[in-house]
C-alpha cells in the first residue's frame, strides 16, 4: 500500500501539501490534499462531531485501520462524481474526514520530535471545517492530469473553474460553490489542483432533495465543461444524509 509522502512548498511557508495515495492508479494520480492553518475559517461554526475525545489513540487506529481504510475507500466511492475526465468531486462528511485525521496523525507519530497533543488539535482544528452542517454540501475538488506538462498547462486555462462547479436540485436554479473560503489556491497564471467548496443549500432545496427530487452536478468553465444529470442514486442519496 502507498505511504503518505510528505513534500513542501516554499511559495506556502510552513503549510504543507501532501500526496495522498488513495487507490492511485495508472490513470489516476494520488490526490494533493493540503493541511490548512489553524486560524482559517471555511464556513460557519457548528458543534464538532469529531473532537479528541472521540478520535482513536494512534494504538487503537493502528488496530482497527486493516478494515477501517477499505470501508472508507467503499465510502467513498458513494460521495464521488466524475466531471469530464480530469475533475472529480470528493464531498466529505464525518467518515472522511475522520479519516484524514487519523492518517495525518499516523504519519506524524514517525515525526521525531512530534507533539503529539498540539498535532491532534492542530488536524482538528485543520479539517473540522470540510464536514458539512446540515444546511450544506462541501466537496474537495481535483484536477486530475497524469502527464506534468499537460497538468501545468491546464492549470494555467483553467484559472476560475473552481468558482464554475455547480449542483442543481430539480426544480431548482443552478446553486454555484463557494470555493477556498480559507485562501486564494489561484494566481495570475495558473489555478491549483485542488480545491475546497461549499454548496450553501435553501430550506427548499433541502426539502426538495429530502423529498426525493434528483439532483445533478456540473462545471461550466469555458475550457471545461460537463454536467451529470442526475447523479446515480447511490451518490444522491449519500449526499441527502448530509442535510438536516
Amino acid at each position: 500500500m502507498p505511504r503518505l509522502n510528505l513534500i513542501r512548498f516554499p511559495s506556502i511557508a510552513q503549510h504543507r501539501i501532501r500526496y495522498f495515495a488513495q487507490g492511485a492508479t495508472r490513470n489516476r494520480p494520488p490526490i494533493e490534499m493540503y493541511r490548512l492553518p489553524t486560524d482559517w475559517i471555511m464556513a460557519k461554526k457548528s458543534t464538532p462531531v469529531l473532537t479528541r475525545a472521540n478520535l482513536w489513540s494512534l494504538e487503537e487506529y493502528t488496530k482497527r485501520r486493516p478494515t477501517f481504510r477499505p470501508e472508507v475507500m467503499a465510502h467513498k466511492k458513494n460521495r464521488t462524481v466524475h466531471l469530464g475526465n480530469h475533475l472529480a468531486l470528493q464531498f466529505e462528511d464525518e467518515m472522511t474526514v475522520r479519516y484524514q485525521i487519523q492518517e495525518m496523525l499516523r504519519e506524524d507519530s514517525e515525526v521525531e520530535g512530534a507533539d503529539a497533543g498540539d498535532n491532534v488539535q492542530n488536524e482538528l482544528d485543520a479539517y473540522l471545517p470540510l464536514i458539512p452542517d446540515g444546511s450544506n454540501l462541501k466537496a474537495t475538488m481535483m484536477l486530475e492530469y497524469t502527464d506534468e506538462v499537460e497538468r501545468k498547462r491546464q492549470l494555467a486555462q483553467l484559472i476560475g473553474i473552481e468558482d464554475r462547479i455547480w449542483i442543481q436540485v430539480e426544480g431548482s436554479s443552478k446553486l454555484y460553490s463557494i470555493a477556498d473560503e480559507d485562501q486564494d489556491r489561484e494566481n495570475d497564471y495558473k489555478t491549483s489542483s485542488v480545491h475546497f467548496l461549499r454548496f450553501e443549500l435553501t430550506k427548499e432545496m433541502k426539502a426538495a432533495l429530502k423529498y426525493g427530487v434528483g439532483l445533478a452536478v456540473g462545471v461550466d468553465h469555458p475550457r471545461y465543461k460537463a454536467a451529470i444529470n442526475p447523479i446515480p442514486q447511490t451518490v444522491r442519496n449519500a449526499l441527502v444524509a448530509d442535510l438536516k
